[in-house]
């Protein structure tokens, strides 16, 4: 099997891109019903944490990652079928939008919300409003990014699937 740029590429971005759906999917579904059960200074101190402890050069590649490697794609194979280039494009949107957006002007300035207030010296009415103002909010928008990253993983899943039998035939 020859395995051209557009190959090495399209598998990169699938990987990357898998692993974000693969955090998101776990956060929803394990990490935020989770700590959803503690009380508000536990919660909120624990998101805290998370979120200072999953800013690291690792993260960074599996979260940008995707973002270059959905433009390359859609560059590289601005040629290729009809279908193949639109699922690709569809894929590289919805990472965009629904992944990098959404973190960048939603889920990011709640983190700093967060960040920014002294939780061991806020008194249990501000810990209370403090939640209140966060959990629900970032927890919609950590859905839209579930969503949107595992329908981008399954969309660039199948243009590979596609370009193998487009090869085959």
């Amino acid at each position: 099997m020859e395995c051209s740029i557009n190959t090495i590429t399209t598998i990169s971005t699938i990987l990357l891109t898998g692993l974000t759906a693969g955090l998101c999917f776990t956060w929803t579904n394990a990490v935020t019903p989770g700590i959803g059960r503690l009380d508000d200074l536990g919660y909120l101190q624990s998101f805290q944490e998370m979120n200072r402890a999953i800013i690291n050069p690792l993260f960074m590649i599996v979260f940008f990652g995707p973002l270059f490697g959905h433009v390359a794609n859609v560059y590289l194979n601005r040629n290729q079928p009809s279908t193949i280039f639109w699922m690709l494009f569809a894929a590289g949107m919805l990472y965009v939008a629904g992944v990098v957006v959404i973190t960048i002007f939603g889920n990011v300035p709640l983190n700093e919300m967060l960040e920014s207030t002294d939780l061991e010296n806020s008194s249990p009415e501000k810990l209370r409003a403090l939640r209140s103002s966060f959990e629900d909010k970032w927890n919609r928008l950590h859905l839209i990014r579930t969503i949107t990253s595992v329908l981008s993983f399954l969309l660039l899943t199948l243009t590979l699937l596609q370009n193998q039998i487009n090869t085959n035939t």
